[in-house]
């Protein structure tokens, strides 16, 4: 009754856990390109981010409009009242009103300025681009994040399988020991040592359930899905093969990434925003010519003129020139282009230590991977003669002639070693892709 009641728990959690059963079929099942696609939809902190360069384009198409002339047009309403004078008797008179309407329109643009509008489009331009490079430097971190959680989720699923193996393999053990331990053949205390491992499996299964339940939450929330039991990812064919064991140069590697990863484009384009800023603040130095124009017209009551008569001839064209020349600024110019050479001082060594990071994660990625593909190889070594072993155990134990503590030293060994290989292949894998992600491959299983 324990056993059944225990494969109906068992059967319970997986349901729960959106895991499928048997012969279940999932109404969708996530890839991890689909994972990826998805999250980049649905991240806030990338839909900020792409909103932030909205308004850098905003500000390069305003930059661009400066070019233009511009017009403004002013109508303006007078109402006056006055007294006059008789001199004859020197009394006021009664007030009488007036009125007057002024229209005028007026355009201006700035000939010169030191070249500062030039650079103002050119420095506007670079920032959407440089913020388009931020986006996707953003959006290849939650890509990293998005394949680490999917590789997670698929590790805890083959701890479920593997430890629910093992209390398959044991229960049948503990049969076995109890027919024995009737027929006298083996001690109480050996039954008991094999119902003491059936528990421990027992708890180690419920460990992984719970693990993977995490992960599963995890990766649904990283990429801002509702968590849901009907979720199922996808389970490629990950076979290990010698295309792990390839020799990665690290110069060749970090030269490939310098030509692709958006994280160096905008830090070289940040350069050069820093070095316009430069020229932006020295046009201060330079003086600015300005043509003005504008046309004006007006109508007064009570000079016994019509209102469209006055409108018409008292059209007043006019045109001008104005040169600014700066003297004196309280060394306002001259402190601006200080500040924006050590800008410029900042952004190269912020492109530096950009690249600098790249060339140190890359040489850490390709020591990762070949110690990752030792470390396999050892542990593939290590669970196949674990395995062996234990078949020889069992063979005994089935037997008669091994012990249960023997028998079980043996499992215990065997169950380390499935643990240990079962984390080396991921750790493989996920070292390959990191590598694969500094090449420019999509990410893929």
């Amino acid at each position: 009754m324990m056993k059944i009641s225990w494969k109906i728990n068992s059967l319970l959690l997986l349901a729960l856990m959106g895991l499928p059963l048997e012969g279940q079929v999932t109404d969708s099942v996530w890839t991890l390109p689909k994972c990826i696609d998805y999250a980049m939809q649905k991240n806030i902190s990338i839909q900020q981010k792409a909103l932030t360069n909205e308004t850098n384009r905003i500000n390069a198409n305003q930059a661009k409009a400066m070019r233009i002339p511009s017009l403004n047009a002013a109508v303006s309403q007078n109402f006056q009242w006055s007294r006059s004078f008789d001199n004859a008797n020197s009394t006021y008179g009664k007030y009488s009103s007036s009125d007057g309407t002024n229209y005028s329109l007026n355009s201006s643009l700035r000939l010169f300025n030191g070249f500062k509008t030039t650079n103002d489009i050119k420095q506007a331009e670079l920032n959407y681009q440089a913020g388009n490079y931020d986006v996707e430097t953003l959006k290849e971190a939650i890509s990293l994040n998005v394949l680490d959680a999917y590789l997670q989720v698929l590790y805890s699923e083959e701890q479920v399988k593997n430890s629910e193996k093992q209390i398959e393999s044991t229960s049948h053990q503990l049969t076995l020991s109890e027919e024995r331990l009737k027929l006298g053949s083996i001690s109480r205390a050996d039954y008991l040592q094999v119902n003491s491992q059936l528990a421990t499996e027992k708890l180690t299964l419920a460990n992984a359930q719970n693990q993977l339940a995490v992960n599963r939450v995890s990766l649904m929330q990283l990429m801002e899905l509702p968590v849901s039991s009907s979720f199922a990812i996808e389970h490629p064919d990950m076979e290990i093969s010698e295309a792990f064991n390839a020799e990665y140069n690290a110069d060749s590697v970090y030269s490939q990434a310098l030509e692709i990863k958006p994280q160096i484009k905008s830090a070289e384009l940040n350069k050069q925003i820093a070095e316009v800023n430069v020229s932006i603040a020295k046009s201060g130095y330079s003086p600015t010519l300005t043509l003005n124009a504008g046309l004006s017209t007006g109508y007064i009551s009570g000079v016994g003129m019509n209102y469209d008569y006055q409108v018409k001839n008292k059209l007043n064209p006019s045109v001008g020139l104005t040169l600014s020349i700066p003297i004196f600024q309280n060394r306002q110019v001259h402190s601006s282009v200080a500040i924006a050479k050590i800008g410029t001082t900042k952004a190269s060594l912020n492109e530096t230590d950009v690249k600098n990071q790249l060339r140190k994660s890359i040489e850490q990625a390709c020591v990762n991977l070949k110690s990752a593909y030792v470390k396999y190889q050892a542990s593939l070594e290590k669970f196949n003669s674990a395995q062996e072993a234990y078949n020889v155990a069992q063979e005994k134990f089935s037997l008669g002639s091994l012990s249960s503590v023997d028998f079980l030293i043996q499992k215990t060994n065997l169950i380390t070693a499935e643990s240990d290989l079962l984390q080396s292949k991921y750790n493989l894998v996920f070292s390959k892709k990191i590598l694969d992600f500094y090449l420019g491959k999509p990410l893929t299983l």
